[in-house]
């Protein structure tokens, strides 16, 4: 807003009402109910190392914030280096483990330590679920996230009640449990722990290094069937892998995490995810061959899903850092979910139907079968302990 009219605002406003509550009152309707002229917008430029170009209110806001220059300062130096700032606050859950019903999936049970995602990859489909928390899918997803400090304890309590069934716990789904703050708060750590001291069954998916620092637990873990580790990978192209996941481990720092956790005799499975039409469609054998050379036993795939706020975000982050794609891309996708980019069915949300994606199915099955991937041994549950059981049983 410029001078001129702020200062006509707070005049009017004054003229007519006789506290200053009515004064902001009014400027405040006035800025609601005032479209800002395009030049004066502000342009947002993502910081360093962050994937979203944007950070626009969640689709459960009615109100949508736009930066203006009024020309008395210039502080989006300032205000960049603060909106690039990772911010980390306390979860204050009560319980830890989810459960699952979704037959896409492999696991039932589910343990995520962190909301958010430091990672930044853009295409996360995770971001929509920060609208929930009153926050913005974009910027806000990568830089204010949630911890669970508290989550060795609620899980051993949680394993420990009377009525719980040992089943496999897939640790940080939703969101990488190895990302970069872990490195500090080691929350996924304490967890691990836990699993670990009562033969406690478990399935891991990151796209972290990181993981490397938890290898002795993991690989005692593996001598009884209790792990399994799938790491993600996207490309093999770094600067792609830079712009698109600007704070994850490189493509190449991935398939050296297989070839350490492979020769430390933990299962180690690939993930193509996401599988990217035109952008990385095109190096589907090439991610399985270099991951079969690195130690993975088995493969999977899951073609890019666009829930909710993702699709603006994508299309956006597409046609700054791959003009002329965004078209190509998405009528690819439109093609795999019956004219829509996305459509969450059971059964086809995570490949796909239709020509496009029949023809990648038919291409990972090829593939899969002659590089000589097999499916890992399923996770043993019979040497659980509930957590006091394993502690009594440590005094003798």
């Amino acid at each position: 807003m410029c001078r001129g009219a702020l200062i006509d605002v707070f005049l009017a406003a004054a003229s007519g009402y006789q506290s200053w509550r009515a004064v902001l009152l009014y400027t405040g309707s006035w800025l609601l109910h005032t479209e800002h002229a395009v030049e004066d917008e502000i342009p947002f430029r993502a910081g360093k190392g962050r994937g979203a170009l944007s950070n626009h209110a969640s689709r459960f806001e009615t109100c949508r914030q736009v930066p203006v220059d009024d020309g008395w300062w210039r502080a989006e130096e300032t205000e960049s280096a603060a909106a690039n700032r990772t911010r980390v606050c306390r979860d204050t859950a009560r319980t830890l483990i989810t459960r699952n019903t979704s037959p896409d999936v492999p696991f039932e049970l589910s343990v995520n330590p962190y909301r958010g995602c430091e990672h930044g990859c853009v295409y996360c489909f995770a971001r929509p679920s920060h609208a929930w928390l009153g926050l913005s899918p974009g910027l806000d997803f990568e830089t204010r996230l949630f911890c669970k400090p508290d989550a060795g304890r609620l899980l051993a309590a949680e394993l420990a009640r009377p009525g719980y069934r040992c089943r496999p716990i897939a640790l940080g789904i939703n969101t990488d449990g190895w990302q970069p703050v872990e490195r500090r708060l080691r929350i996924t750590r304490q967890l691990l722990q836990v699993l670990h001291d009562c033969d406690h069954p478990c399935s891991v998916v990151t796209k972290s290094a990181l993981i490397e620092r938890d290898i002795e637990l993991l690989a005692a873990m593996a001598q009884k069937g209790l792990v399994q580790v799938a790491v993600s990978l996207t490309t093999l192209q770094g600067e792609l892998a830079r712009s698109m996941e600007p704070r994850a481990a490189t493509p190449q720092r991935r398939l050296q995490t297989m070839r350490t956790l492979a020769a430390a005799g933990v299962p180690v499975s690939v993930l193509v995810a996401p599988l990217i039409p035109v952008l990385t469609d095109g190096e589907l054998e090439t991610l399985l061959g270099t991951a079969r050379e690195a130690g993975a036993q088995d493969a999977g795939y899951v073609l890019l899903r666009m829930p909710h706020e993702i699709k603006d975000l994508f299309r956006e982050w597409l046609e700054a850092y791959r003009p002329g794609m965004a078209q190509h891309v998405f009528r690819r996708m439109s093609e795999a979910h019956g004219g829509k980019l996305y459509a969450a069915r059971f059964g086809t949300r995570m490949t796909g139907g239709g020509a496009y994606a029949d023809m990648l199915a038919r291409r990972f099955a090829l593939a899969r079968k002659r590089l000589g991937f097999q499916a890992l041994p399923a996770l043993e549950t019979r040497h659980f302990r509930r957590p006091g059981a394993a502690a009594q049983q440590a005094l003798f």
